[in-house]
């Protein structure tokens, strides 16, 4: 498939997305509906579309990629389970507080619990984490489509990021939550369905039918789910298992992003059951992720193609566009280009809309306003919306200019560093009840356990030997600022008990 014929895909495919946003916000553009989306949101179109901002381009390409290294295979889906079992937990714990308060921004809670620096402080780790996490996102999928797109059309980086941020922000300046919520239920239409396609694609160039398909999977040496065999490792399943829980509590129950859409639900019942049919989905889509994964590399070892490389170095992310744009036939390269395009994008609208909302909110006190839908105030959002454009667009090229693996690495670890102080945050307020904190040592507090958690990884064979801290990284690190709080804490007053 030609670099025009795909750029002609993408143009096409965002003039729906733009056309279904100018509809949705034609009746209504105010800051209720960018935030709430008018509280009216139906809670399966949620759900489903929750899929496409929990499912970003990086796992579209790099599950599947990861699926060939023989200490891998399978074992992301030990995580997976631990999500399954998170999301249960915030369905449980997180929700029916944040609707007894009738949160607009779920720092709101560490507000009122803890203090008005602490409340700033969580609302500050959210956005500094969202923003890196969600700009490292788009990198890696702008990098793919530089490769094989834009390269060709001698368009430079610069200007594929600026176009990319370009069109996310002109579909969700309007309209926020409320036209995220239909859009992203197409997108994740397009990615679900590229999953189900490609599968079938890869299985008729193999003359496979779906049985055989299965038993040859099941049977390849891609195919290891549990890792029993050394506790020491970072793929021992109780780590992975444990890691899923926390990371999504962490960034999912403590994330504006994600909670921000179970908040557009009419009540707490609706939210809970939107969580619960999500949790379902998610679990099936990711072992059809995988299981494309172990196609790919059958479909690799048949037809003799080997993993690219960039700079010398092999990339097995870069294994499933590979395959799907220079070895299938068109249709299966549109499927894929229509996967990989929703996944990237729907995480990303997701994310900015989020960011906009929580500095508004948290920072710029919109949800305090009297009339938080007056002319003026709705420009001031506009352009916080456009400044967190601006600033990710800046975070990318800053990515591509370090162009250093061991960075790219780090960067997947941000969230065990960033939200784990949430973790300890919410989690004091939670089940201390009888303490309050000196507020204006928090943000010391929240400082200092994500470094002695870096320490601890960059000394770890010399602490602990042979073991390898995993995902197991956010517990300490949000046990770390647990113990600190308490250290800094006072008894309550009877306004500090929620």
């Amino acid at each position: 498939m030609s670099p025009i014929a795909i750029l002609i895909l993408i143009v096409i495919y965002f003039s729906i997305l733009i056309l279904i946003a100018a509809l949705v916000s034609k009746k209504s553009s105010d800051n209720d509906t960018f935030f709430k989306a008018n509280k009216n949101s139906k809670w399966y179109l949620v759900a489903f579309g929750m899929i496409g901002t929990a499912i970003s381009g990086i796992t579209f390409i790099s599950v599947p990629g990861e699926v060939g290294n023989p200490d891998l295979q399978f074992k992301y889906f030990q995580f997976v389970l631990g999500c399954a079992l998170g999301f249960i937990i915030v369905a449980k714990l997180l929700l029916p507080l944040y609707y007894r308060m009738n949160l607009t921004s779920i720092y709101g809670y560490i507000e009122q619990r803890l203090g008005v620096v602490s409340y700033k402080t969580a609302a500050s780790i959210f956005l500094i984490g969202r923003t890196i996490g969600s700009a490292f996102r788009l990198y890696l999928v702008v990098f793919v489509l530089q490769k094989y797109v834009f390269d060709a059309l001698h368009v430079p980086f610069a200007v594929t990021v600026l176009i990319s941020l370009g069109l996310i922000f002109a579909y969700t300046y309007k309209g926020g939550l409320k036209t995220i919520i239909i859009t992203d239920t197409l997108q994740t239409f397009f990615l679900i369905s590229s999953v189900f396609l490609t599968i079938y694609f890869i299985c008729q160039s193999l003359n496979f039918n779906m049985i055989e398909a299965f038993e040859q999977v099941k049977n390849s040496n891609y195919s290891k789910v549990f890792f029993y065999e050394d506790y020491l490792a970072g793929t021992y399943y109780w780590k992975q298992i444990l890691g899923g829980i926390f990371v999504t509590i962490a960034t999912v129950g403590l994330d504006q992003d994600l909670m921000q859409k179970n908040l557009s639900c009419k009540n707490i019942g609706e939210a809970q059951k939107n969580m619960y049919t999500f949790t379902g989905i998610f679990l099936v889509i990711n072992i059809f992720f995988l299981s494309v994964g172990a196609l790919l590399y059958l479909y690799a070892d048949k037809n003799g193609i080997a993993v690219p490389q960039v700079n010398g170095v092999a990339r097995t992310d870069l294994l499933f566009p590979e395959i799907a744009i220079h070895h299938l036939s068109i249709i299966p390269t549109i499927v894929f280009l229509l996967g990989l395009t929703a996944a990237t994008f729907a995480t990303t609208d997701s994310a900015l809309t989020a960011l906009t909302t929580s500095f508004c909110v948290d920072f710029l006190g919109m949800d305090k306003t009297e009339n938080q839908n007056k002319p003026n105030i709705v420009r001031t959002r506009h352009l916080v919306h456009v400044g967190f454009s601006i600033l990710m667009f800046l975070v990318i090229i800053l990515f591509n200019a370090i162009n250093d693996d061991s960075v790219v690495k780090m960067v997947f670890k941000i969230a065990t560093y960033t939200y784990g102080p949430l973790l300890g945050l919410f989690a004091f307020g939670l089940f201390m009840k009888s303490k309050a904190v000196h507020d204006k040592l928090v943000p010391f507090i929240c400082l200092i356990s994500p470094a002695i958690c870096f320490l601890i990884t960059q000394n770890s064979e010399r602490l602990f030997g042979k073991y390898v801290i995993d995902n197991e990284l956010i517990i300490v690190n949000g046990l770390i600022t647990f113990i600190g709080l308490l250290l800094i804490s006072k008894p309550a007053t009877s306004q500090t008990k929620f």
